[in-house]
């Protein structure tokens, strides 16, 4: 059955079977620094590829396959970066994206996607497929190092909807804290507030670094291992659950709910940072297509709206939710105690 009155076109058949090139070519690009050279002035091909140590006919091609998808520009023979590579993909940008490619690239992301049509048959993954298998991962080693720009903004969007600048003092527990950022920049922000994160011990090495980075490494503290199992301690004020519920089940996230509960003094709050689609789980198109990942990696995660992440909060002893829209794809849910 087809819908409307336009003729059929193969064209969204050859994007999605060729969207395989629109990775690798970012991914060179970024390797090879085309759009920093770019915006450093090497705007001809040859430039480019002195600049890039490459060579003129792989960068000519590179260089016009980035403009037909929109992220340079050409006039005669001269490229330019766009509004949203310059910002994005450009090394001397304070908003550099690049370095997340090295995660989300990587052989363990990538891999999943081979086996897709047996994970689509099964429902879940292999063993070996699992990314949250219970133990340490160099997988979340590379995330943590990888993603603080991406993760920038909406670090910076939690910090305005707890009002943490006039917040006081404050204790916070971040839950699979990663790189560690919503954490760090609450301190930033809130010269009263105390972090305890919780992760394995790999991935709190990264968080700890940042936090020296940061120059809030005195009232940063860590809680190494599993976050089902480590013993959280009690009296928070704030617990940080950011990218985190959705590599599971709803049983298994209201589980840790109610252990987040215990944790939270009466009246703290839960944040959460989730892709929330709407009921129709087919938008919008980023946080509904975000279920796919999941099930390319997970035994059982999903991208969950938010009428079941308000039955997960309640079912785990959480009084009221509120939501906050962000400059990015996510949503932030804060539960209160």
């Amino acid at each position: 059955m087809t819908t409307g009155g336009t003729k059929p076109t193969p064209e969204r058949f050859f994007d999605m079977a060729f969207a395989f090139e629109r990775t690798a070519a970012i991914k060179t690009a970024v390797d090879l620094e085309i759009f920093s050279a770019v915006g450093e002035g090497a705007d001809t091909v040859a430039a480019v590829a002195k600049r890039c140590r490459a060579s003129e006919r792989g960068t000519r091609i590179l260089c016009d396959f980035l403009t037909i998808n929109g992220l340079l520009t050409k006039t005669g023979n001269r490229y330019q970066l766009t509004q949203d590579s310059a910002a994005f993909l450009a090394k001397s940008s304070p908003m550099y994206l690049g370095g997340t490619l090295e995660f989300l690239t990587s052989p363990e992301v990538v891999r999943n996607f081979d086996n897709l049509t047996e994970t689509v048959r099964r429902g879940t993954v292999t063993p070996e497929d699992n990314h949250v298998a219970g133990i340490e991962q160099d997988l979340w080693v590379n995330f943590a190092k990888a993603m603080v720009p991406m993760m920038m903004p909406a670090a910076l969007g939690i910090a305005d909807a707890l009002h943490i600048k006039s917040s006081g003092p404050v204790r916070v527990l971040d839950i699979a804290a990663g790189h560690g950022i919503f954490g760090v920049v609450l301190a930033q922000q809130n010269p009263r507030a105390e972090v305890a994160a919780v992760d394995w011990p790999g991935v709190l090495a990264v968080a700890a670094d940042n936090a020296r980075r940061a120059g809030v490494h005195d009232r940063y503290r860590t809680l190494p291992g599993d976050a089902f199992k480590v013993e959280y301690g009690s009296g928070y004020d704030i617990a940080l659950l950011t990218n985190f519920l959705h590599h599971y089940d709803i049983p298994t996230c209201t589980v840790l709910l109610r252990k987040v509960a215990a944790a939270l003094k009466p009246g703290g709050r839960a944040v959460i940072l989730e892709f929330v689609p709407n009921e129709d789980r087919v938008s919008p198109p980023i946080p509904a297509g975000f279920s796919l990942m999941m099930l390319s990696g997970t035994p059982a995660g999903d991208a969950y709206t938010l009428a079941e992440l308000q039955t997960m909060t309640r079912e785990a002893g959480f009084k009221g939710v509120t939501t906050h829209a962000l400059p990015t794809p996510e949503t932030v849910v804060i539960a209160t105690k």
